[in-house]
């Protein structure tokens, strides 16, 4: 195994470990083994998800920035 396709494989898991804690699941999210044959790149593939999920990670990714600026606000204060 290479380090970028180790890499990628560490990252799709900590995103899937992130999701999960916020109880998300993307049920198509995978490292893409053939781009990195061909282009030495390994991409993660986050599949396909039905609307109520999408809604609900943009509702957690959207809570995660408010609160990355909130503590960045109360740190420049």
């Amino acid at each position: 195994m290479s380090a970028r396709q180790a890499e990628a494989m560490a990252a799709e898991a900590e995103l899937a470990e992130a999701l999960r804690l916020a109880g998300i699941v993307l049920p198509s999210l995978a490292t893409d083994q053939r781009s990195g044959l061909f282009t030495g790149l390994f991409l993660v593939d986050l599949g396909g998800a039905r609307a109520d999920v999408v809604e609900r990670l943009a509702e957690v990714v959207r809570r995660g920035v408010e609160a990355e600026l909130a503590d960045r606000k109360a740190g420049s204060g």
